[in-house]
């Protein structure tokens, strides 16, 4: 028989209202998840007015190409946010902005309006960036605060419909025990608040999965005495790439190097996730100036990159970053190495014709020499072999 993959645990109001994990006993283990696996969905896209430009550097050439072709890609567009004096009062970002049009402003013909179509992005403290009184508008800047050159007025003109709603979880084949195998007993109506992990071959928690409200439960057909019950989850859903990685995750961590370079891109993003859950806290650094080698032939992408220099430093299955923001955090020390230190990057050749080559409009992948600028930066001695 086939061991269960998923874990369910109860949610605790008193242990979260404290600052705890808020979850404790065990409800029951279960077969499988149908309908588990969903990808972010794509950020809303509006239609936006930027009135009364005066474009400056890649937002000009944009407009050019744009009146050629039909539309012009900006990637990351920050609008800032003058006060009358013309200081910045806030930002406010549009990703993977794309110009699509423009045309002679009717206030002042020297000046152009500017229709982009574009995201707005999460980090954005408001939905829309208000104007104080008396204040010019605003200065536009791309990714690295390139000027772009400013604007008196932004129109928000409509937004693309969004996606429809994700469907419920079912657990299927779940034996239920504690405090849910009472309730279902007593017919209960109100099952409460859980938590899904996923486990092992052996049992152990390999990662979380979702957290969410059951809702129903029915009789399942994959056993005597097992249920099969829906969860609504309240929390992001594991994305689709997350069952290579668990798959190969399925006999414990791993144990020999480059397992992560059977995943597609988008699982080779998802690993170092993984890798996360299952590091080991509290164990000490290795000391400044230790030499780590960096294996390099399978580092074709961004992903695979954060995968590697994972292994490196902490050995097969390990987490250093998934992310520069985070690399950087780990460079600080208690994440298993302590600069300055030599890292060894063996077949180098193979990252430098790869990364950052993809185009993007919106998120660019970081390219080999920046990371060597980005290592550089922290003093740490990169060798590359």
């Amino acid at each position: 028989m086939e061991p269960p993959k998923y874990l369910l645990l109860s949610y605790d109001t008193q242990t979260a209202f404290n600052a705890e994990n808020g979850y404790g006993e065990t409800w029951g283990s279960c077969a499988e998840a149908e309908g588990l696996f969903s990808d972010p969905p794509h950020p809303e896209r509006g239609t936006y007015e930027l009135l009364g430009c005066a474009p400056e550097g890649d937002l000009r050439t944009a407009l050019t190409r744009a009146r050629a072709e039909g539309s012009a890609p900006l990637g990351l567009l920050t609008l800032e946010v003058l006060d009358k004096k013309g200081d910045c009062v806030v930002e406010w970002e549009l990703d993977d902005a794309r110009v699509i049009d423009d045309r002679p402003c009717a206030r002042d013909l020297s000046l152009r309006d500017i229709t982009v179509e574009a995201s707005e992005s999460a980090d954005n403290a408001s939905d829309y960036p208000q104007c104080p009184p008396l204040s010019p508008g605003y200065r536009l800047f791309g990714a690295e605060s390139r000027p772009w050159g400013t604007c008196h007025d932004l129109a928000h003109v409509r937004l693309e419909s969004a996606e429809p709603p994700e469907p419920s979880l079912r657990l299927l084949g779940c034996a239920a025990s504690g405090a849910l195998r009472a309730a279902l007993d007593a017919g209960e109506e109100d099952l409460g608040h859980a938590k899904l992990l996923r486990l092992d071959a052996l049992g152990r928690v390999v990662q979380p999965a979702v957290e969410g409200e059951l809702t129903a439960w029915i009789p399942s057909a994959r056993g005597r005495g097992l249920i099969d019950l829906t969860l609504e989850p309240w929390s992001e859903r594991p994305p689709t790439a997350a069952p290579e990685v668990w798959d190969l995750w399925w006999n414990g961590r791993p144990a020999e190097p480059n397992l992560w370079a059977r995943c597609g891109a988008e699982g080779r993003g998802f690993w170092p996730r993984t890798a996360l859950a299952n590091r080991a806290y509290g164990e000490p650094d290795r000391p400044p100036g230790t030499t780590y080698h960096l294996d390099g032939r399978h580092i074709t992408d961004e992903g695979g990159f954060f995968c590697a220099i994972g292994e490196a430093v902490n050995g097969p299955g390990g987490y250093f970053g998934g992310a520069l923001g985070a690399l950087d955090d780990c460079l600080r020390g208690r994440w298993g190495a302590a600069g300055p230190f030599t890292l060894v990057w063996h077949d180098a050749d193979v990252a430098r014709a790869c990364l950052g080559v993809t185009p993007h409009t919106g998120h660019r992948p970081v390219t080999f020499e920046e990371l060597l600028t980005f290592f550089a930066e922290r003093h740490i001695d990169v060798r590359l072999a």
